[in-house]
């Protein structure tokens, strides 16, 4: 919040865009879905259709200049209640830019009730986004259930207390809903005391669909090349199993499938020129 209070113009936003890009360019990430709070600029006096088109703006400079392509997640403020998720999908549903894939809900878990967000979700998801809400980082395994209930979920920001209760378990590999599980994240928040401690083997096991992420790089000073290291260090998983991750994040994308095969085949001529397939 602190951080937003620094950001009060259309030109800082799009500043931001392409500063991301060019950090995730240097760790070769070649598509991101990237979560944007909308009314944390609103609520710094940008105008909204100047917020979208710093998006737009930031976006093509994003691709052109560092060959990242972007697709944005819009998220609630969960901290900031049902006059913040109001003004949240009225922004999305007058003003989304090219590349609007998903809608979310960030912010504290305890005491922000995923169910009451409900009718906004059902607005997002006429608008043809895609539902991928955070819960069960700090929070238990019921949030993750009224995210895939009432919010109608496909992915679940963290999700890792699914792994508290088997029949969640159990579902969420039934129905192919993905958990995008960041570690340093977790660790930060206190959520897990140790990366040993992790629950990602137990999801992965469960056959559970697991993408790595890495929630919020500038806060938590982290990368995804830093994630991939982390796991691999603290769970022994080999190029192959790490892959893995990576194919399942192409599969989990929103994107259009010519673009999947594109990232999918990528992904296979790099294993191939690393001798590893």
């Amino acid at each position: 919040m602190a951080v937003n209070r620094l950001v009060v113009t259309d030109d800082d936003v799009c500043d931001l865009v392409v500063g991301l890009a060019r950090d995730l360019a240097a760790t070769n990430v070649k598509y991101a879905e990237v979560t944007v709070t909308p009314d944390a600029h609103l609520m710094q006096g940008i105008a909204p259709d100047a917020v979208a088109d710093a998006l737009t703006r930031g976006r093509d400079q994003a691709r052109a200049v560092h060959g990242v392509e972007l697709a944005w997640v819009f998220d609630i403020p969960g901290e900031s209640g049902l006059p913040s998720a109001e003004r949240t999908i009225d922004w999305v549903e007058r003003f989304r830019p090219g590349g609007s894939v998903g809608f979310g809900l960030g912010g504290p878990e305890i005491g922000v009730p995923r169910d009451q967000f409900g009718p906004v979700f059902a607005r997002a998801l006429d608008l043809g986004l895609t539902s991928v809400p955070h819960a069960g980082e700090t929070s238990g395994p019921q949030a993750i259930w009224d995210s895939v209930n009432v919010l109608k979920a496909r992915r679940i920001g963290h999700g890792i207390a699914a792994a508290q209760d088997p029949a969640l378990l159990q579902h969420l590999a039934a129905e192919r809903i993905v958990l995008e599980v960041c570690p340093t994240s977790n660790l930060r928040t206190r959520a897990v005391a140790r990366i040993e401690e992790h629950p990602l083997p137990a999801l992965v096991a469960a056959g559970v669909p697991v993408v790595i992420n890495t929630d919020d790089p500038g806060m938590f000073d982290t990368d995804l090349n830093r994630e991939y290291q982390l796991v691999q260090d603290a769970f022994g998983y080999d190029l192959m199993e790490l892959a893995g991750f990576v194919q399942a994040g192409i599969e989990a994308a929103l994107c259009p499938p010519a673009r999947k095969k594109q990232l999918g085949a990528d992904l296979d001529r790099y294993l191939v020129e690393i001798g590893a397939r």
